[in-house]
């Protein structure tokens, strides 16, 4: 006998219900990192330091990431609908690529300002206020990055981890201006420009870490072990033999399927017991699994310990009970 037996576990860690506490986190990092941004810009032209300017302008794409969150986590919200079964949080991982592209152009910004750096002369009048302004505005990014990147963890919310680290991004931008500003001081104003290309390598390094994760997720890579789950599910009394399992989604929210092999002579009500007592162990091992489909097979007859194929279970002989 062959046959399909398929679960759903509602999730502790389910999307949908954190979906007003990941909105309330981004509405305080949208605030924060907009006040961040006007009182740099502001500055920054008053002094005529290109690179407080500069760094404002990234503060602003740190909002405009926050506001891109808000429309992601309300897409990726929605329940499974008739045309999209699996629900709608890959549209999460979609608006993480986003937001390594606005880093990936903020390394373009800072090289575009080393270029100017070299090729046109500018006074920047370096004062304690201009220390004092960049030292508050990277105390509040600290904030953002360790609130945010906290909050994304408890949540499991891959965009709130991915915007923290955009919010790392304008911390090292914000060194690369103080750094920038003392060599002013001291009268090497090409130290700005090293400082610049060196955090330059850093940032673009998180962009591409980004990528790599939201990727991941998009080819449906493996999540977790087959060796360690097909321990669990020989663990289960009855179980013959497993095989074929795969695991896809996002890391808190995994889908999973696998084939296990039973006694031919079990009747259809006992090997869905037998698969149910299969899904109750996985979830209990595994609590990121969302979602399992169990394919129920015969075992092949005469499986002595000498010829046992590789699928076939350590404990094989051992009849199912209830």
């Amino acid at each position: 006998m062959s046959g399909h037996h398929h679960h759903e576990h509602g999730h502790a860690h389910d999307l949908t219900d954190t979906v007003p506490e990941v909105r309330r986190v981004l509405i305080v990092t949208l605030v924060l990192n907009e006040l961040v941004a006007m009182a740099k810009i502001f500055f920054g032209y008053i002094t005529g330091s290109i690179g407080m300017v500069s760094d404002g302008f990234h503060s602003l794409f740190d909002g405009i990431s926050n506001i891109v969150g808000l429309i992601g986590i309300w897409l990726a919200s929605r329940p499974p609908d008739e045309q999209h079964p699996y629900g709608h949080k890959k549209y999460e991982t979609l608006f993480t690529i986003v937001i390594s592209v606005m880093i990936l152009g903020t390394c373009l910004q800072i090289l575009r300002r080393v270029f100017h750096s070299f090729t046109e002369g500018n006074v920047t009048e370096v004062s304690t206020a201009s220390f004092i302004v960049m030292a508050a505005t990277i105390s509040v990014n600290i904030f953002v990055m360790l609130y945010e990147g906290r909050m994304g963890k408890k949540l499991g919310s891959d965009f709130l981890v991915a915007d923290a680290l955009h919010t790392k991004s304008d911390i090292l931008t914000s060194v690369a201006v103080v750094i920038g500003l003392i060599f002013t001081r001291l009268g090497y104003p090409l130290g700005d420009t090293a400082a610049a290309l060196i955090i330059t390598f850093f940032i673009a390094r998180i962009g591409f870490q980004i990528i790599k994760n939201a990727s991941d997720v998009l080819v449906d890579t493996t999540l977790l072990d087959p060796e360690a789950i097909n321990d669990v599910v020989c663990s289960v009394k009855g179980v013959k033999g497993c095989h074929g399992v795969r695991t896809r989604g996002l890391k808190r929210h995994i889908y999973m399927d696998l084939h296990i092999l039973v006694d031919p002579e079990m009747t259809t009500q006992d090997a869905h017991d037998l698969a149910l007592e299969v899904e109750h162990r996985i979830h209990h091992e595994f609590e990121d699994v969302d979602d399992i489909v169990v394919h129920i097979e015969p075992a092949p007859e005469g499986t002595g310990k000498e010829e046992m194929p590789p699928n076939i279970c350590p404990h094989d002989g051992e009849e199912h009970t209830h």
